[in-house]
């Protein structure tokens, strides 16, 4: 008589990542990234062929990423509490169908009023993509391996940054902004292969309270938590919303004629991409996400004064630094995973997508402060004033977050 023993291999590494979840979502966000930053390079030939003056390309560019922004505030938590309610793929759905078909809208504006109100539902839909994404990775792999999953989703993501340069490079404005639409309902087919959390069904089979965020900001723990998770972003979208979005009036500043907006973009992403790789990769290493984003909080910082400081006459230079800049911006997703790894399955999804949103938001403010500082101090010294107290900032509130790295993430929060 004989026996048969069958053994049942672990999976590995790779085709754990290559999960659908982690692949669509890791899709959704290279969309997202590409719509998000397209008017960014888009910004001075739709604004001239709407017929703004030269001089008030600055004040109306700002005026217009305001309203996208503040309808990512509103979509951040819209979003939110509708993944922790109904689900992950209810925003996954919800938010690329928005944001694609207002896209599709801004191709068509003729005014800036149509221009605003049409970024504006364009920001309430990309604010559900990436917090809904990142919180289905973390849930769906195991926790030794979700830094790779959100590592994979990063780089995607920031490659569609990289792709709305070369769009607008090779289309005019309006064609672009119709393939970012069309690029959104195309991924939106295979969405419908996507299963759902199990952490999430296991906590809606509890019955506990979900997507409540008044749980949030009525216990005084949690609101630390959440206000200095946000905090710990602000150097990443002021580099992005002030230093990169505005690199012709920083370069005319230092003396530097010709800068591409659209160029400096597309070069702060790609480095970025590297970002993302390498601060993921070392994160696993070290087996710490707070000391990785320490690292790189110091290195922005870093760059960014010699981004402003450092004497430069040529293209080459001003564009290298950009490159470097987006480098050190490299930590995004590792930023929103310490997010998400903070709070129980209940809320994860809540703070995942407003946390993000928040510090996309806070462009409004830094925007505001560096026009006023402007008159008095300058281009330069206002981007460095402004600089220097967002890395400081977002130090002081990591060294007062706890350290996620293994945590266990099938917990979920009490009222």
């Amino acid at each position: 008589m004989s026996t048969t023993t069958t053994n049942n291999p672990q999976p590995s590494l790779l085709s754990q990542l290559l999960q659908i979840p982690v692949i669509v979502a890791a899709l959704g966000y290279l969309v997202d990234m590409y719509d998000l930053f397209l008017f960014s390079v888009v910004r001075v030939p739709s604004l001239k062929a709407l017929n703004v003056a030269d001089d008030q390309l600055l004040n109306e560019g700002i005026n217009l990423l305001n309203y996208q922004m503040a309808g990512m505030l509103i979509g951040g938590v819209l979003w939110g509490v509708i993944a922790d309610k109904r689900g992950r793929l209810s925003v996954l759905f919800g938010s690329i169908i928005m944001y694609s078909l207002a896209n599709i809208g801004n191709g068509f504006v003729t005014s800036l009023d149509q221009y605003a109100i049409l970024r504006f539902i364009a920001g309430v839909g990309l604010a559900g993509e990436l917090g809904a994404g990142i919180t289905l990775v973390t849930e769906v792999l195991p926790k030794e391996i979700r830094g790779y999953g959100t590592t994979l989703v990063a780089t995607l993501g920031v490659l569609g940054a990289i792709l709305a340069y070369f769009v607008a490079d090779l289309f005019a404005w309006r064609i672009s902004y119709f393939v970012g639409g069309g690029m959104g309902l195309l991924l939106l087919v295979l969405r419908f292969n996507v299963f759902e959390s199990g952490m999430f069904k296991h906590a809606k089979e509890r019955s506990v309270v979900r997507g409540n965020i008044f749980m949030i900001l009525t216990n005084g723990k949690r609101l630390g938590k959440y206000l200095m998770a946000i905090l710990v972003g602000l150097p990443i979208w002021f580099v992005v919303g002030i230093l990169i979005t505005f690199s012709p009036e920083f370069g005319a500043a230092k003396g530097i004629e010709g800068i591409n907006a659209g160029k400096a973009v597309m070069l702060a992403f790609s480095g970025q991409v590297g970002g993302d790789i390498v601060s993921g990769l070392l994160s696993q290493y070290m087996r710490s996400r707070k000391k990785v984003i320490r690292l790189f909080i110091v290195l922005s910082l870093a760059m960014v004064i010699g981004y402003l400081l450092i004497p430069m006459q040529d293209l080459f230079s001003f564009y290298l630094l950009c490159t470097l800049l987006g480098f050190c911006n490299g930590y995004w997703t590792l930023f929103i995973t310490i997010a998400a790894e903070l709070f129980g399955t209940n809320l994860r999804a809540t703070v995942a997508t407003t946390v993000p949103n928040f510090v996309r938001g806070a462009t409004i403010p830094l925007a505001a402060l560096f026009v006023s500082f402007k008159p008095d101090l300058g281009v330069i010294q206002s981007g460095l004033v402004i600089g220097i107290a967002t890395a400081v900032v977002a130090l002081l509130a990591l060294y007062f977050l706890e350290e996620t790295f293994t945590k266990d993430m099938d917990f979920v929060e009490k009222e």
